[in-house]
């Protein structure tokens, strides 16, 4: 389960994610599920390893990034992928880093 604060950037992002990428219904779920499993993921290996600097937060950010590329890649249209991965290389902080 993720926090209120991860829920709150979860929602933030995937309204943003929503409207620049024009998702139907079902794909605003399926979106919603892999981000929050992503952020669930990265506040395990925070939780898990309290002493990680920011740079080994980022590495392990690189492959929860890879886990939720192939999840999305299942139900994102080829176009929509593509803004997919335009967004996410801006987007810093709905996994828990910071700009």
């Amino acid at each position: 389960m993720i926090s209120a604060e991860a829920k709150e950037a979860v929602t933030t992002e995937l309204k943003r994610f929503a409207s620049s990428m024009s998702l139907t219904d079902d794909q605003k779920h399926q979106l919603q599920t892999a981000l929050e499993s992503a952020r669930e993921k990265l506040d395990e290996i925070r939780k898990s390893n309290p002493d990680l600097t920011k740079a080994d937060v980022i590495e392990k950010l690189k492959s929860v990034r890879t886990t939720a590329r192939e999840r999305v890649v299942k139900f994102l249209s080829p176009d929509q992928l593509k803004k997919w991965d335009a967004e996410v290389s801006k987007a810093k902080t709905f996994l828990g880093i910071a700009a």
